[in-house]
């Protein structure tokens, strides 16, 4: 008998031999995030542009901490660094840089999230204060609930590492967490410069 005719259930899949099928999904994922994303950012520009009365932004009471997050933004922009260390270094076979990259990846993704939290704690208004305190902490907090996704993915894949489950041929647990968590960083800098900055 055949290997072919002893093949039972549906037909394998057909897939690229560019893009694995699991990174794929991982980009359409995205794809889909970020116009959740879109959405929020509609409404914020909605708001600032079709108000005149909004200007200048954010409207008086209200101050944002804006050193701070720049220095969150630090943060997260190196954490996407090592990121790509802890794959690369997978993909050599240095076992040791791809562990060293993902911790320090989870512990800057964890600083980030801190000191998000303590700015929340700080920043003297709250969701409730108008459509800027709703709009400020919608989109924040929406990017605060996508690092934490991230940190547990990353979680899951550090405590893999450590149990030497990766190998330079089979390394999707730490490529596909580390889109993920550029995705994170890169959403980040565009709400940084459209809260913060503009």
């Amino acid at each position: 008998m055949s290997a072919h005719a002893e093949h039972h259930g549906p037909p394998i899949a057909n897939q690229s031999s560019r893009v694995s099928a699991s990174v794929l999904g991982m980009f359409l994922f995205i794809a889909s995030e970020a116009m959740l994303f879109g959405a929020f950012f509609t409404a914020y520009f909605f708001v600032r542009v079709v108000n005149p009365e909004a200007q200048p932004w954010p409207l008086e009471p209200f101050h944002l901490p804006v050193f701070v997050a720049g220095v969150n933004t630090a943060i997260l922009v190196t954490s996407s660094f090592t990121m790509h260390w802890a794959l690369q270094s997978v993909k050599r076979g240095n076992r040791a840089g791809l562990q060293a990259g993902l911790v320090l990846t989870l512990l800057m993704g964890l600083a980030f999230l801190v000191t998000q939290m303590l700015e929340y704690a700080r920043i003297g208004f709250n969701p409730g204060d108008g459509a800027f305190g709703t709009i400020f902490f919608g989109l924040t907090g929406l990017h605060g609930a996508h690092v934490f996704v991230g940190l547990t993915l990353l979680a899951v894949a550090t405590v893999r590492a450590f149990r030497g489950h990766y190998t330079p041929e089979h390394h999707h647990g730490v490529e596909i967490p580390g889109i993920y968590w550029h995705f994170v960083d890169v959403m980040w800098i565009v709400v940084y410069a459209t809260i913060y900055l503009i």
